[in-house]
């Protein structure tokens, strides 16, 4: 359910799906399994439940169901039977594959908070695609289960749920589970060209990271909902469904930084607030944030993100070390007089977005264990959960504190009746988070 203007280098998501090509990259050596661990049904196809029918949902399984391999989508879940309904019928137009490929009777629909464990129990690979706030609970679910794993980012929105997702991720290691995270810049080329040569630029000694555009969609609330279901419909905008959109976005950015500085920063401060977009549509997430992260050899992040129309659009990273730069928008790496010493050629460049399931399921059907992004996905998740909490308090954030510190934003049932954790006030407003009041006891 992520939105559909993710961005890529300042392009839609799917303007992106439109306009690149679609290659594979290369896969690492990894040990061979049975195929009997993949396979059920006697017609060896690799079958897929889809969990969680949004846009990024709907997307995800398309890009599954147009690869090369022998799948079937056999079974879907969803809170709300409307997204699931919307999403089996884009799947089943036919538009971008043999739509034959979706075999899913009514049957085979689930409907509601439970339905996740009965579509996972009927796949061999399960795509987690809810708000982020259900991932820990279903990445789990499907690892207990011993299926394969697509999540989209983050895969958590408090440090709770980051543990709960790196002891499954031990889980599915030592099941041999081949688990990708949507975090996709990792499966794009310039992206893999520029991290082979990384070396150019000496020692990274700094860094910068841009998530800065208008903002996403808004769901009004509606006569009759009760506030789980307004605030599941409105999700992006409620810190423990979300996490706030320097995780449920930024974080793309911010793990490049962590992927080519080859670790995860030990602290972290910040400021932030909401200026611009103050409606209590708006639920209670912030509309600026700006981090200064520091990592173990004492190099900094400056990370920001920005969702205030009008304001200048910029989507991207810089690395700085001793010899160069790597400037990953312009896929080229240049010297510290601007000299260029790596272009990437941008019309090889593919569509990552397919590619990370071109691999995965590549993999799959070759009975090979290629696959161990959840870690990456659970840290690259506490480093933005990490900057929110910065932000919110204004007070410097320790990693190890943060991480074990057990702080839990979820309710502890979910139903419709539920309570959420954060609800209005008379004024339907929402208390939202205050640097130098908002205290974390970390």
């Amino acid at each position: 359910m992520t939105n559909d203007a993710t961005n890529t280098g300042g392009k839609s998501r799917r303007d992106f799906v439109k306009q690149t090509s679609l290659i594979a990259g290369g896969l690492m050596a990894a040990p061979l399994l049975s195929k009997a661990n993949f396979f059920s049904g006697s017609d060896d196809a690799i079958k897929i439940a889809l969990v969680g029918c949004g846009g990024r949902g709907t997307g995800a399984a398309s890009q599954a169901l147009s690869t090369k391999q022998n799948i079937k989508l056999v079974a879907m879940a969803d809170a709300f039977k409307d997204r699931l309904d919307g999403a089996y019928k884009e799947l089943t137009s036919g538009e971008n594959f043999d739509a034959k490929r979706v075999d899913v009777p009514e049957d085979r629909k689930f409907v509601g908070f439970d339905g996740y464990q009965k579509a996972i129990a009927l796949a061999d690979v399960v795509i987690l695609a809810t708000p982020p706030g259900f991932r820990p609970i279903h990445f789990e679910e499907a690892v207990k289960q011993g299926k394969h794993v697509f999540m989209e980012k983050p895969v958590a929105t408090d440090p709770a749920g980051v543990q709960k997702v790196l002891a499954a991720a031990e889980q599915a290691k030592a099941k041999k589970l081949n688990v990708v995270v949507g975090l996709q810049r990792h499966y794009q080329n310039s992206y893999r060209e520029l991290f082979k040569r990384k070396d150019l630029v000496g020692d990274i000694t700094s860094s910068q990271a841009w998530w800065n555009n208008d903002g996403v969609w808004v769901k009004q609330r509606q006569a009759g909902q009760t506030e789980m279901e307004y605030q599941m419909r409105n999700w992006y905008y409620f810190v423990w469904l979300c996490g706030d959109h320097i995780c449920e976005q930024h974080i793309h950015n911010i793990d490049v930084i962590n992927w080519f500085k080859g670790g995860y920063p030990v602290k972290a401060q910040g400021m932030g607030g909401r200026q611009v977009r103050t409606g209590k549509e708006y639920g209670e997430i912030f509309d600026h944030h700006y981090v200064e992260f520091v990592y173990e050899d004492g190099s900094i992040l400056n990370s920001q993100c920005r969702h205030i129309p009008g304001t200048m659009s910029k989507v991207d990273e810089l690395l700085i070390g001793t010899k160069g730069k790597i400037q990953a928008g312009a896929a080229n790496i240049v010297d510290l007089k601007g000299n260029v010493l790596y272009q990437f050629d941008k019309k090889t460049e593919n569509n990552p977005y397919q590619t990370e399931h071109d691999e995965l399921f590549e993999a799959i059907a070759k009975g090979e264990y290629k696959f161990w992004d959840a870690e990456n996905g659970a840290k690259s998740s506490m480093t933005s959960i990490l900057g929110r909490m910065a932000t919110y308090s204004g007070e410097v954030i320790d990693w190890n504190k943060a991480i074990n510190s057990g702080i839990d934003l979820h309710p502890k049932t979910y139903t419709w009746d539920t309570v959420p954790p954060v609800v209005p006030n008379s004024q339907g407003a929402y208390v939202i988070a205050t640097p130098g009041v908002t205290k974390y006891s970390v």
